[in-house]
């Protein structure tokens, strides 16, 4: 025994040294590895043992473990560098060894649990030159070779310095790490939220509330609009706001591989399942368990495929392709289309079962032509965005924005990106006026998704009131000179020239296009 240990020889010691070298080694876990340190000194004579840690953030010693106390059973004391036995231990880095506590007043006995009549020895704890704690115990009987004590409680402490020392540094990696990761989530939250999506219409506020929403739920999502109205932003919203942003996110189109790659794709493959399957491999929706995944154009899979579709998004399961082992997921699905599902449906190229398992939650988007008014904010938050990609603001002028409000813009919010990229690098002062604004107009314009044909054709007959309101026959002026005439009437507003000749926005941007009518800027 550790208080015999002028009678007894070193063996014992020796031994409460290996068992305690012994503990050190065996847990990550540095709380219970100190714990359990503490019970061995105990079976060696040095009971009611305690180990304070300083904290990196208040700079005061905090209690870790007491002997026979798990965490949870006392209130965490603290002392100041300085403030009683412990703080002066640790402020001087030498040891303390108390005869008789009760006489002391440097002996706070903040946790109730010394006996004011034993002896108490309290030893610095440090490694690589740093100070770090305090190891104190107290002998189970008076009477003993206290400096002989002191001496090997000084040992175990060179001992647990080391592993304190590492447990501090993994849980500062740790906090660092996890204020990046906050970080990052932050950031990202804000790139993919909802300020990224512009837009303050009645339209595009309901899908805000949509995408509000449905963001709470686990709910199946099937975003609806035509090519480049921004279906994968709303996507990112919805991932990005619901309880599931702490999740993986995984993205993939299914128009960009055919069926035999997209099932591998999806589902992954084990090794040997096709020539070149070296390994095995997964797939989109393991990747994507716990989170969520986004699959865009979802309805150009082929019939065949939409089976085994239709099966993981009921059940939650499937298996790799060339395996046998079903594999469960739990994965939110957000699906986006430009085509017309209903139609499709009809015809018999998309499975009805499949439809109504993807269409829980509809949200449709409307085209850009749709929100006019939310053109001048989209232009000026892309301008933005394209003056930091190349290091420059860039001045977005009435102008141009005016110009920009009169197309109707059959591309939708790409189509715009696209022409203010081209103005952007075309303007070597930073600054985009009506002049650099410059519309295809020879590219030919296919009529909406799910919108007839014919309803993208100019109407039969018309007539033009653009002299003293008398109305000119079709015959009169050629197509080219009518749509100019409307225009000049209407002081070359767009919407109220078409609505002069019977025509929707779009129709009468078609003909501008087609007729290379050059648009009067004032």
């Amino acid at each position: 025994m550790i208080t015999t240990l002028s009678a007894t020889g070193p063996h014992s010691a020796v031994d409460t040294i290996y068992r305690v070298s012994e503990v050190l080694s065996r847990s990550l876990d540095y709380r219970q590895t100190l714990r359990d340190v503490l019970d061995v000194l105990a079976t060696a004579g040095l009971s009611r043992g305690l180990v304070s840690v300083i904290d990196a953030d208040s700079g005061d010693l905090t209690v870790n473990a007491v002997h026979g106390l798990d965490a949870a059973a006392f209130t965490p004391v603290r002392y100041q560098v300085g403030e009683g036995v412990l703080g002066q231990v640790f402020d001087s880095g030498e040891t303390i060894v108390i005869e008789n506590p009760g006489r002391d007043p440097r002996f706070l006995n903040r946790l109730g649990i010394y006996d004011h009549a034993l002896p108490f020895i309290a030893v610095p704890i440090s490694a690589a030159g740093r100070a770090l704690g305090v190891l104190a115990v107290q002998p189970d009987l008076p009477g003993g070779v206290l400096k002989a004590q002191a001496r090997f409680v000084e040992m175990i402490a060179n001992l647990i310095g080391q592993n304190v020392r590492l447990a501090l540094e993994v849980e500062q990696e740790k906090k660092s790490l996890a204020e990046e990761r906050d970080s990052l989530r932050r950031t990202v939250r804000g790139k993919y939220g909802f300020d990224n999506v512009v837009g303050h219409s009645a339209k595009m506020r309901r899908v805000f509330d949509q995408v509000r929403m449905v963001a709470k739920w686990n709910t199946t999502v099937l975003i609806r609009g035509e090519t480049g109205t921004g279906k994968e932003l709303i996507a990112n919203a919805i991932h990005y706001n619901s309880p599931r942003a702490r999740g993986p996110y995984v993205r993939l189109n299914c128009a960009t591989l055919p069926e035999n790659l997209l099932e591998s794709e999806l589902f992954g493959h084990e090794k040997g399942a096709f020539t070149g399957a070296v390994g095995a491999r997964k797939g989109r929706f393991e990747a994507a368990d716990g989170g969520t995944l986004f699959l865009d154009e979802i309805g150009e899979i082929s019939p065949a495929f939409q089976a085994k579709m239709l099966r993981v998004l009921q059940e939650g399961e499937f298996e790799r392709v060339g395996g046998s082992r079903t594999i469960k997921v739990e994965v939110r699905v957000i699906a986006a289309t430009h085509r017309d599902l209903e139609a499709a449906v009809d015809a018999g190229d998309f499975r009805e079962d499949l439809y109504y398992r993807l269409n829980v939650m509809p949200i449709a988007l409307p085209a850009l032509r749709e929100r006019s008014e939310d053109i001048p904010d989209l232009a000026r938050f892309l301008a933005g965005r394209l003056g930091e990609q190349q290091g420059r603001p860039l001045v977005l002028q009435e102008s141009a924005v005016r110009r920009l409000t009169q197309y109707a813009w059959p591309g939708n919010v790409r189509e715009l990106e696209n022409c203010l990229e081209r103005a952007a690098v075309m303007s070597e002062t930073g600054v985009i006026d009506a002049e650099l604004i410059r519309i295809d107009r020879f590219r030919q314009a296919a009529p909406a998704r799910g919108v007839p044909a014919s309803a993208a054709q100019p109407a039969p007959s018309f007539v033009d009131e653009h002299e003293e309101g008398e109305p000119v026959e079709p015959g009169e002026l050629n197509e080219r000179d009518r749509v100019i005439a409307a225009l000049e009437q209407a002081g070359w507003v767009q919407a109220k020239a078409a609505r002069l000749l019977g025509m929707t926005p779009r129709q009468i941007a078609y003909r501008i296009q087609t007729l290379a009518i050059e648009v009067k800027q004032f």
